[in-house]
């Protein structure tokens, strides 16, 4: 992708999953990534599989603002200006909304709803200063859609696309750009903690696919190419968008 070498990268929730394979691709694309994680060994994982790594972990509790705001403040003295932001730190608990309680909505909404109202803030007003930058949101085709069992995550990701293209709107003068990316159902760490294991995991797994003309279960690096693109001068005529990467589940 053009423009990417030497820019700098912040990816929350790098460590595992989408996120690792995001801040992994947008390395090979030359990008100097700190990646934002409440859990800092993974990202230390993340960063030793990169060759020649230009990968710095940083622990950040994306709900927490002033955790945000030291880590941020940290990359701009030690890495750069941040050109890119990538959104991906996320967490849910499925189950009926009707056996959920406001405990498990505040944990839900804090990391993600918070997390990127507080990234942006923080980030957003010093790519107006630097002249321009990129916001990459990963929200979930669960907001365009919605999904049985994940009512307030489905509302949070809803939340977001609908901020996104807000925001979008706003900054477009100052060439800052914004897109949301919705992935489908993925093999990922979360995904795993939500299926569970045995019969009945499968049985669900099963289900899904059958729900996906490419008859597969997407993968971490399904994502990553679309997020560099977003990212890169190839993207700068692409704000204020939210795109399904779901193998064709939802096409709308």
């Amino acid at each position: 992708m053009r423009g990417l070498s030497g820019k700098v990268a912040i990816v929350t929730g790098g460590g595992q999953g989408i996120g690792r394979a995001i801040t992994l691709r947008l390395a090979e694309e030359g990008c100097k990534v700190a990646i934002f994680d409440i859990n800092p060994d993974a990202g230390h994982e993340t960063a030793k599989l990169a060759p020649q790594s230009a990968i710095t972990t940083y622990t950040v509790d994306v709900g927490d603002r002033a955790s945000v705001d030291r880590a941020v403040t940290r990359v701009e003295a030690e890495l750069g200006p941040t050109w890119v932001l990538v959104n991906n730190a996320g967490w849910d608990r499925p189950m009926p909304f009707l056996k959920t309680d406001k405990d498990l909505w505040d944990k839900i909404i804090r990391i993600n709803l918070y997390g990127p109202l507080n990234t942006h803030h923080a980030i957003a007003p010093l790519m107006v200063e630097h002249g321009g930058g990129r916001i990459i949101n990963i929200a979930s085709d669960a907001a365009r859609v919605g999904t049985s069992d994940e009512a307030v995550y489905s509302a949070c990701k809803g939340g977001l696309i609908s901020f996104t293209k807000s925001i979008a709107r706003e900054l477009a003068r100052k060439n800052v750009l914004l897109n949301a990316v919705c992935p489908g159902p993925t093999n990922t760490p979360m995904m795993a903690a939500v299926l569970g294991e045995g019969e009945q995991a499968v049985k669900w797994k099963d289900a899904m696919v059958r729900g996906i003309p490419l008859k597969r279960m997407g993968e971490p690096d399904d994502y990553a190419g679309i997020i560099a693109l977003l990212a890169s001068d190839d993207g700068k005529f692409i704000t204020g968008q939210a795109i399904s990467v779901s193998g064709g589940m939802n096409m709308i």
